[in-house]
């Protein structure tokens, strides 16, 4: 079941048809299928299958290339964000036992080579002479060997590696050609939001049935429309921010809309209203579906004739809902034992089905934890209907979602904490019109010492990346606290909301 090779197989039936277009340069599917065989047969050179590969590439042509060549090759890749901070990537290339990471040219600097670690840049002469080894067939591959390791995190420390198999990523797609939509050579995927993530992930079902990648750097609303306007069938991954960002451009209202075929959005919340203004630019092609790196994009989703459904007798229901079990995914609402609830009532949302990771990379108690009775436990709290709809009431109650990306309040406490003048700090969310969540520190100062925002955040610029420092530190005297001795951040969300009726 190696996926590498039947996208393989899909470019010997579409040799011409193109694969990848990045920076106005196309490359048809035979020319991607050739740099496959040859950089999974250079990767192959000293190297045990299931070794890991780590990608930490801006969005660029070459991902699709070393993703492939990696299965190509028997390996596993780690995509990471190329927004991450480099002290972020070097714990993940320790934690993955890494000894090869690709880099874009502009992240060239930010990891070092060493003894055991070989840091190859796209474009220099060590990946060229990769793409320069003789090609080899890709090696067999059973369903359950590693794919991808999608590093998510839980609130309570360092982020975990969920190990994806090839069966994970082809139950993904196979719920996406039954769910979303039914594609072909002739469609286009669009990709403005990072590869290391879902618009990577969904690449997957495109990759399979010959479609086009149009790479894009970042998302710039101009750019995404322009791009649209040029291309057939095109469809796009985005968070709900990001659609948000088409809604209010000048460029939108005017942009021809013809070639778009369907708006996948996920990964955080998206307001009613917002839902219903997108839909009165875009029309029936939004889908929304709830997944977690643990169960990659494939958990529930809401269709995009149900998007439509204006007649329907609980039609704000739908909107504000995260829709139904996708296609081979069970879903139910259980309580803290784990009993099932009936429908209507609050519970934990908990999931199994082929695409729900094997379980965290050496993380034996959290994968005993989160899988426990062979459901995944999402974290997150929601009921489901008499008919199966699902309704999130609540996420993990310290997880912040801030522009698509999960943001975990203790990595960014522990990094406070190292200041010496700070005696201890609490990091919640308070509610952000453009980005979802935005993220508050509150802190305790040592007696005597002398502490300023500033300091702080060059404290976390160091340490972390810049999408997860707060926007604001709040000097207090003592953090709320039960009688265990437990923050109560319940309260300072409270007092966040209440400053803000003021």
């Amino acid at each position: 079941m190696n996926i590498a090779a039947q996208v393989l197989e899909v470019a010997r039936r579409f040799p011409d048809r193109p694969a990848v277009t990045a920076e106005a340069a196309t490359s048809t599917y035979a020319q991607l299928a050739s740099r496959v065989v040859r950089l999974g047969g250079a990767l192959r050179e000293g190297v045990v299958p299931g070794e890991r590969v780590v990608l930490y590439l801006e969005n660029c042509s070459e991902f699709f290339e070393i993703l492939l060549g990696c299965w190509s090759a028997g390996l596993c890749a780690v995509p990471v964000n190329a927004r991450l901070h480099p002290k972020e990537v070097q714990w993940i290339v320790e934690k993955t036992k890494a000894r090869r990471v690709f880099v874009t040219p502009g992240l060239a600097n930010a990891v070092a080579s060493r003894p055991g670690l070989t840091v190859i840049p796209t474009g220099s002469s060590d990946y060229q002479a990769l793409l320069s080894a003789d090609p080899l067939p890709p090696l067999s591959a059973a369903p359950d060997d590693p794919a991808w390791v999608f590093f998510t995190s839980g609130t309570t420390g360092r982020p975990k590696g969920a190990a994806l198999s090839h069966r994970n990523l082809m139950a993904m797609s196979h719920a996406y050609f039954a769910d979303i939509d039914f594609l072909d050579e002739r469609d286009t995927d669009l990709h403005a939001a990072p590869l290391s993530h879902g618009s990577g992930l969904y690449a997957i079902p495109h990759l399979l049935k010959g479609s086009h990648h149009v790479v894009l750097g970042g998302f710039e609303a101009g750019r995404v429309l322009d791009a649209v306007a040029q291309h057939e069938n095109v469809s796009f991954f985005a968070a709900p921010t990001m659609v948000l960002r088409l809604v209010q451009s000048e460029a939108a209202q005017a942009a021809d809309l013809a070639n778009l075929k369907t708006i996948i959005y996920g990964g955080a919340p998206m307001y009613v209203a917002d839902l219903k203004r997108a839909l009165g630019l875009f029309g029936p092609r939004l889908y929304q579906l709830f997944g977690q790196g643990e169960s990659p994009m494939t958990i529930t989703g809401l269709s995009k004739r149900l998007h439509a459904a204006t007649d329907h007798p609980r039609y704000e229901a739908l909107l504000a809902s995260c829709g139904y079990p996708r296609t081979g995914v069970e879903v139910k609402i259980v309580d803290d034992e784990d009993r099932p609830l009936p429908p209507g009532e609050v519970g934990e949302v908990v999931t199994r089905s082929d695409a729900v990771m094997h379980g965290y990379l050496d993380e034996p108690a959290a994968t005993a934890e989160t899988l426990r009775g062979g459901w995944l436990h999402t974290g997150d709290v929601g009921s489901m209907d008499a008919d199966g709809l699902l309704t999130l009431r609540d996420r993990s109650k310290d997880l912040i979602i801030s522009g698509g990306s999960n943001i975990y309040p203790r990595e960014i406490e522990e990094v406070l904490l190292r200041h010496p003048g700070v005696l201890e700090a609490a990091v919640v969310s308070r509610p952000h019109r453009d980005w979802g969540e935005e993220v508050v520190a509150f802190v305790v100062a040592r007696p005597a010492a002398s502490l300023s925002p500033a300091a702080l955040d060059a404290l976390c610029l160091d340490n972390i990346a810049r999408y997860k420092r707060p926007r604001e530190y709040r000097f207090v005297d003592a953090l709320p606290k039960n009688n265990y001795g437990k923050v109560l951040k319940t309260e300072l969300r409270q007092k966040l909301s209440d400053d803000g009726k003021d």
